[in-house]
């Protein structure tokens, strides 16, 4: 079972890098094989929506980390045996085929697959591999492959002997006609093991936990110390979602790190229905069938909209997706900014208060209309917190911490004074310490991403 997501969700989290800007992916990213990298790009594109098909994979990477094992194969041979695969033999070319593999290929070719097939055969009946029970499946079928009576010869041949030119000959008649099934697989399941090792690295080199995937039902989320992985300086939060409390009200003012903690929030429980681990101390999640978010959403000009009605369309989707019994996460940022304030309060209270009757889903909105906030505390199911900030004279200092309550700080006029852009559009430059007010500034968004 697949989680459900779309583009949106996806460019909001930021899963894939744009431009010279990386992605979630990169961070795990660290394959030896490009079989390796496709199968961890489809993993990003398809989270799983199944406990046991979720703590499976998480317990395998896992298992992998504590023991530190290394990807046991030489990138260079699956190249040499990739560009010797995809080539058929002389009867089954492709007539346009623009190339046609050389007897040094061919030669390269078999003694890669011979030298994996050995490797592989070494690296599964090791006690540490063997001893992974959630590996035990593919384990397993790897043995099956390499049981067959067929490939007993390459298994046994001696490595340090040059092949003939007619056992070379007789292996490709194997490799690439009689067994290539075979071999191909092989090669599938050596790419999801190079997948669970490079995830297990980046697991152990950056400290990342594994948490524990709960039953679909009544939704329940705990989060302790979780932070977005890309940061330098992070700064964890924990956060608690029940039936009792589905829904988070969230408030701060203008770079208070909220939409820096919906992105951690988010891309935890996403990369989390990966089985993958997650930028946290610890984790436990029910199963969800989707996970939405709005914090960049665009105007849709190819279909006149303006920002409110794309707004609108959004909240629409997400109803749907309720509607049919889906058990979602679903996240706004600055829901219904795109309209004037009164519009946008009455609106805020109508679609938070509904959403926390969705008690098989949770939600987060974050807002600056703090009289949305006070409305709401008349609901029940609703959460409320908010990220501080602290005046240090005038220049304001973020802790990037959640606080239970609502704030109604607004510091926006301070910051546009504190550019001096009023000075520079009545007197033409800035005032003296403007500069110094602003390499302060910047000193404390360190955290941002």
């Amino acid at each position: 079972m697949i989680l459900h997501t779309d583009e949106q969700t996806i460019d909001d989290l930021r899963i894939f890098g744009k431009r010279d800007v990386a992605g979630i992916y990169d961070i795990y990213n660290h394959t030896h094989t490009r079989g390796g990298e496709k199968i961890l790009e489809e993993m990003f594109r398809h989270p799983l929506s199944d406990k046991d098909q979720i703590n499976q994979r998480s317990s395998i990477i896992g298992h992998f980390a504590r023991l530190n094992t290394p990807f046991p194969f030489e990138a260079p041979l699956f190249d040499m045996a990739e560009k010797y695969l995809s080539h058929g033999d002389a009867h089954t070319q492709h007539p346009g085929a623009q190339y046609v593999l050389s007897e040094k290929d061919i030669s390269n070719g078999v003694s890669a697959v011979i030298t994996l097939l050995q490797q592989t055969r070494q690296l599964i009946q090791g006690s540490a591999i063997t001893a992974i029970a959630a590996y035990a499946p593919e384990r397993a079928a790897i043995e099956l492959l390499l049981a067959a009576s067929a490939l007993e010869p390459a298994l046994n041949e001696k490595q340090k002997n040059k092949l003939s030119y007619g056992a070379i000959t007789a292996y490709d008649q194997l490799f690439r006609i009689r067994e290539r099934h075979k071999i191909t697989q092989l090669l599938g399941y050596l790419y999801y093991l190079d997948v669970y090792l490079s995830v297990a690295k980046v697991a152990t080199d950056k400290h990342l936990i594994f948490p524990n995937a709960l039953d679909k039902g009544p939704c329940q989320l705990k989060l302790e110390g979780v932070y977005h992985p890309a940061l330098a300086n992070p700064v964890g939060n924990n956060v608690t979602m029940t039936v009792s409390r589905n829904v988070i009200f969230l408030t701060g003012a203008n770079m208070a790190g909220k939409s820096t903690f919906l992105r951690a929030m988010s891309t935890a429980l996403y990369i989390a229905h990966m089985g993958f681990p997650v930028a946290a101390k610890a984790m436990e999640f029910t199963v969800l069938d989707g996970i939405y978010t709005t914090i960049n959403l665009p105007d849709n000009l190819g279909i006149g909209a303006s920002h409110f009605y794309a707004e609108v369309l959004r909240v629409k989707k997400m109803a749907a997706e309720l509607k049919s019994g889906k058990s979602l996460l679903v996240i706004f940022d600055e829901l219904f900014r795109g309209t004037n304030v009164k519009d946008a309060h009455e609106a805020t209270v109508a679609v938070t208060a509904a959403f926390a009757r969705k008690k098989n889903s949770m939600f987060v909105i974050s807002s600056h209309i703090v009289e949305a906030g006070e409305d709401l505390q008349q609901e029940p199911g609703i959460g409320f917190l908010y990220l501080p900030t602290r005046m240090k004279g005038h220049v304001p200092e973020y802790t990037y911490t959640l606080e239970e309550g609502i704030t109604d700080d607004r510091h926006g006029m301070l910051i546009i004074r504190n550019e001096g852009i009023l000075d520079i559009l009545k007197n033409g430059r800035k005032p003296g310490n403007v500069a110094e007010v602003k390499n302060n500034i910047a000193k404390k968004q360190i955290q941002q991403p």
